[in-house]
């Protein structure tokens, strides 16, 4: 499913020979996700409040979560503000939360069932290994898991 909340501003563009049967969806009025070419997107869910590109060639499987926001603040009070908010008006107030864009290189492969949070930028040709939560840059043509993921070996180009 692709949900653009905000039609007049936010964008999503999606390359050619794309397979997709995740969930895509901007969050603000200038959230912006950009797929590449021959991308094939498993049963995943995209949430953009800033900007998330992936380029051509990448394969995300199934059950990853990627998000350039924290998604709440870490404050209870503004949580209880946004979480009334969003009971009233099926809105949320993402002024107060961090979100940082995410980028995802040319051929790269996320493994199932990981996590990749905001700023975070996948190198060309990297590998995210299942389960993986990737909290920093992961660079071109290597392997990284765990939680955190962190580096495993080379990647082949």
């Amino acid at each position: 499913m692709i949900t653009v909340k905000y039609p007049e501003k936010s964008k999503i563009d999606i390359g050619n020979d794309c397979l997709i049967y995740g969930n895509i969806s901007t969050e603000t009025a200038t959230a912006k996700i950009s797929i590449g070419n021959n991308v094939f997107i498993g049963n995943s869910t995209i949430f953009a409040t800033v900007e998330i590109i992936v380029e051509d060639d990448v394969l995300i499987s199934s059950d990853c979560l990627i998000q350039d926001s924290d998604n709440h603040n870490l404050s209870r009070k503004i949580r209880k503000k946004d979480c009334a908010d969003w009971k009233e008006r099926g809105i949320q107030q993402w002024e107060y939360v961090q979100c940082k864009p995410i980028k995802i290189c040319k051929g790269s492969w996320i493994g199932a069932k990981c996590i990749i949070l905001k700023g975070v930028t996948i190198g060309e040709g990297a590998i995210v290994g299942a389960g993986s939560v990737v909290t920093k840059n992961v660079d071109p043509y290597t392997i990284v898991a765990g939680n955190p993921a962190k580096f495993i070996k080379n990647a082949l180009p």
